[in-house]
């Protein structure tokens, strides 16, 4: 790899931020369902435009700020069907899109010093060492209240299990590495107005695993939050 580096402290940050929104995520797909845990995770476009203006100073337009209300109205419609659900699931559901928002924005800044492979690299690798402490601690120090960030080890015990955390393996490699191209070569706006689409494919999927038809308000909420999401991802085109 030929890069200029000098941000180590940055890239470990990366991964580590990663790791923890994938906890967060695959929490959220567990007890909040596919559909809703992918609207939630959806909304860091939101949250990247907002931390770039609070954190980076970057200037918002009018249609920004418009955007990011829409956003935020979004979540109420998603969020308020549902109170009979645990607050603390929402809230790592919502913690999942803003420390992906994060990530993106150590991408944005590591994208002009490493390798695309180096940012990989990193994430991988904090892919292993976390889960490794977070079961460690789960098996000899259990926390109910903790359950999204320890438990224990449980060994797969059939060939499909194998079979199937080594495709989950792959393909998320795989689509680490065109994310990372993806925000490294194009325009960030384009690529986010894209992977919206990954709304419609958690829902439909969520069907199809035996979800519940989501209710009117959460589509409303859908709808809005793709809405906002895009008004944020078109304008960073220009």
């Amino acid at each position: 790899m030929k890069q200029k580096g000098g941000k180590l402290g940055l890239l470990v940050f990366r991964g580590v931020v990663g790791t923890l929104s994938l906890y967060l995520l695959f929490y959220a797909i567990r007890t909040l369902g596919l559909g809703r845990a992918s609207t939630y995770q959806y909304t860091y476009p939101i949250f990247l435009a907002f931390l770039s203006w609070l954190l980076l100073g970057e200037k918002l337009s009018f249609r920004e700020w418009i955007a990011i209300l829409l956003g935020f109205v979004g979540i109420l419609f998603v969020f308020r069907p549902d109170l009979s659900m645990s607050l603390k699931n929402h809230a790592l559901g919502l913690g999942n899109a803003l420390l992906t928002a994060i990530a993106y924005l150590a991408i944005r800044q590591l994208g002009q010093v490493y390798d695309t492979r180096a940012i990989v690299l990193s994430f991988m690798l904090s892919g292993i060492i976390l889960p490794v402490f977070s079961m460690v601690i789960g098996t000899y120090f259990p926390h109910e209240g903790l359950d999204f960030l320890i438990g224990t080890f449980k060994w797969p015990v059939t060939l499909a299990h194998w079979v199937g955390f080594l495709a989950l393996g792959v393909t998320a490699m795989i689509g680490q590495i065109m994310m990372t191209q993806s925000f490294t070569f194009d325009k960030a706006g384009r690529v986010a107005a894209v992977g919206y689409s990954n709304i419609l494919f958690a829902v439909l999927l969520g069907l199809w695993m035996g979800e519940a038809v989501p209710a009117m308000p959460i589509m409303m909420g859908m709808v809005l939050i793709i809405s906002g999401g895009l008004l944020v991802s078109l304008s960073k085109q220009k």
